[in-house]
């Protein structure tokens, strides 16, 4: 998985770069076919903003998150990214599953 991530008005430290990578690595539990992550960190006044785009086979799943951390509004990204990854591995099975069921 290759994960590029980039910051506007905002320097991203090793530090914010290795709690995202540790937070998308994951991510690979519930679904290992994600090929690419963009990430986008901002400040916005006192508010952090942080959207992440995920290519997975044939698709993309994308999310947004704000907080007033952005080490929180990371944890905000990785649960919602997290439930639309899950929530697409279900719907792949079922379609498999209704295929072979004829």
């Amino acid at each position: 998985m290759q994960v590029n991530i980039s910051g506007h008005q905002l320097d991203v430290t090793d530090a914010l770069r290795d709690y995202v990578d540790e937070k998308l690595s994951r991510l690979e539990r519930h679904f290992e076919k994600i090929t690419n992550v963009q990430v986008i960190m901002e400040v916005e006044k006192l508010t952090q903003k942080i959207e992440a785009t995920l290519h997975i086979a044939g698709r993309e799943v994308v999310a947004n998150a704000e907080h007033d951390d952005m080490y929180a509004a990371i944890d905000l990204l990785t649960d919602k990214l997290d439930r639309q990854l899950i929530k697409h591995k279900e719907k792949q099975l079922d379609r498999q599953q209704g295929a072979t069921a004829r």
